[in-house]
């Protein structure tokens, strides 16, 4: 009895291995490719990881040699900024609309004029009472570049990003003869009647700040400002505006060209 199970074993064993070798013979592609997806997903468990850390370690590698521009600013306010109200009055009666005798005209003048109030690029004043975040086309596209500009080379100097924030847009007749009651030094012909003229404050930034990003380093105005005047210095040069550096106002003076 046994001897009899013992060659039924034998026989089925045997007929199994010389089965399975037919079928190797036949089709070898069939044991290759199954053998060859257990080694790819192997492979595949092993890599995955692998690229993640190298990625990882690639852009923090590339963080760390990072390479910033310098901090130039330019060599003096006063004679790289030097543009007086006579010179940038042309320029506002060239580009800019009539003078508009007040706020309730203003409003009848849309077609002319561009809203500026919200941009990503800049701030406005919020103590701004003496003017208009309104201003022709030309100029509102002016503004926009010099605030685009100067986060642009924030970040180019690795310096925390910053807005500016614009002091002074439109000003109506009206707003012209209120602001000259207290302030003896403003123009009665002012270039701000045109809507081509703004100022920027350069004591005072807007920071953007990051919730879920790191703490924030300091940074002094007097910084900012070294970069703001690199900013208006190439927009001057290029022919795109006139800009005055304003001591008793702290602000610049700029008129679209």
């Amino acid at each position: 009895m046994r001897r009899l199970k013992k060659k039924i074993f034998l026989s089925t064993f045997g007929a199994s291995v010389a089965l399975l070798g037919v079928v190797r013979w036949a089709c070898p592609s069939v044991t290759g490719q199954a053998r060859g997806n257990v080694v790819e997903h192997c492979l595949e468990e092993e890599v995955e990881p692998a690229r993640d850390s190298v990625q990882a370690d690639t852009a923090a590698l590339v963080a760390s040699q990072r390479v910033y521009n310098r901090i130039m600013g330019v060599y003096s306010y006063e004679k790289c900024f030097p543009d007086l109200q006579e010179v940038q009055i042309v320029a506002a009666r060239q580009w800019g609309v009539p003078p508009i005798r007040n706020r309730q005209e203003a409003e009848t003048r849309k077609d002319e004029l561009v809203y500026v109030g919200m941009n990503p690029y800049y701030d406005m004043d919020s103590r701004m009472t003496q003017s208009i975040p309104y201003l022709v086309p030309r100029a509102s596209l002016l503004l926009r570049h010099i605030g685009r500009t100067f986060m642009d080379s924030l970040d180019m100097k690795g310096i925390p990003l910053h807005r500016i924030i614009v002091s002074s847009v439109l000003r109506t007749e009206e707003d012209v003869v209120r602001l000259r009651k207290h302030n003896l030094n403003a123009n009665e012909q002012s270039c701000h009647r045109y809507g081509t003229t703004f100022d920027i404050a350069y004591n005072r930034y807007k920071p953007v700040q990051n919730p879920a990003g790191p703490e924030r380093r300091t940074v002094s105005d007097d910084t900012l400002k070294w970069v703001l005047s690199e900013v208006l210095r190439d927009c001057r040069e290029q022919g795109r505006c006139y800009v005055k550096h304003e001591r008793k106002q702290g602000c610049f003076h700029i008129t679209v060209r």
